[in-house]
Order: C-alpha cells, then structure tokens, then sequence
C-alpha cells in the first residue's frame, strides 16, 4: 500500500474526498487528542477540540481552500500548530471563566482529605497557566516529547532542523521552570 503525500491528500480533501479526508483524521486523531489534553486536562474539552481542530482542516482545504497547491504541505505541524493555539484559547477562557465565577467557590476547608485535592488542583492550574505563558513552540515542543514524540517528528512539526531540538527543548524547559516558579511561588 502507498501512502499519499500531505500535498495530495489535501488536493483530494479540497476536491470533497471524504476518504482522504478520513486518512488524514485516522493518521493524526491519537496524537493531537493526545497533544490538547496534556495542555488542557480534560478529556471531554480535549475530545471536543480535537473534533474543532479536523473540522478547521477541512474547512480551510474544502471551502476555503487555502492550502496552495505549489507549496510542500505539512499536516502534522499545521494541525499540532492549530491543536496547540486551539488549546491555549481554552485555558484562556477557562480562566476568565474561572475569575468572574471566584465567588461562587465554596470554601473547602470544612472536607477531610480536600486539602491534598485542592493542592493538586492548583498544581495542575500553575502547570496550565505556565504553558500557556510560553511561546507556543516551545510549549509545543514540551508537550510533544511529553507525549512520546521523537526528535524528528517535533522538528517536522515546529519546522526546525533535527539537530536543534535538544538545544529547544533545553530552553524550553528553562523557561518553564523559570515561569512556573513565578507563576506558583515555589520550585518546579
């Protein structure tokens, strides 16, 4: 069996075949579902955003039109690229959500075991808050090899050389550290 190339797959999509269409959703689904609920925590929210990120593929090649057919086309990194910003606005709402709602919050020091619970959440907010704090490659890149990723597929995905994604993902994780410390009063 032959695969076909991005470039064709998204000349077939912009033509309405829903088989390429399907390829290209079979091939990536797992790994920017993966990608949105490592950024965003929650399986229903990253199952709904995954669906939003294919659906914007498909319209931007079917309707839209908007992947040139001269130009060498990357799925993967358009769609962990999308995956990501798509991500970002979520947090992104979530805590404005979350700020207008502050007072609605119950005070959880009447419950035996909520402290662990509550620390844990805050945890996982700083983490969230954090990455949505750094340049997206960089936490594209964090969340990738999070993920599993090899070096080359993050290099693909982020547009860069292979050889410079240890050097990325260094600074990457400095900068974390360094935002997450600010973000949460402690250490990483």
């Amino acid at each position: 069996m032959t695969t076909l190339s991005d470039n064709r797959l998204l000349e077939r999509i912009s033509e309405g075949d829903d088989a390429s269409f399907e390829t290209v959703f079979y091939q990536h689904y797992d790994r920017v579902y993966g990608l949105l609920f490592r950024l965003v925590g929650s399986r229903a929210e990253a199952e709904d955003l995954t669906q939003e990120v294919f659906l914007k593929l498909h319209h931007h090649a079917f309707r839209q039109r908007l992947f040139s057919r001269q130009r060498d086309h990357n799925i993967s990194a358009w769609l962990y690229r999308t995956a990501t910003n798509m991500g970002y606005n979520a947090i992104r709402g979530r805590q404005r959500r979350w700020q207008r709602n502050l007072v609605l919050v119950p005070d959880p020091a009447g419950s035996p075991g909520v402290d662990k619970e509550v620390e844990q959440r805050e945890q996982t907010t700083a983490v969230r808050r954090t990455l949505a704090q750094l340049p997206p490659r960089q936490t594209q890149l964090l969340l990738m090899r999070q993920l599993g990723f090899s070096y080359e597929e993050c290099a693909r995905a982020c547009n860069v050389a292979p050889s410079s994604v240890g050097t990325l993902l260094a600074r990457a994780a400095k900068a974390f550290k360094q935002a997450y410390e600010a973000e949460s009063g402690g250490p990483a």
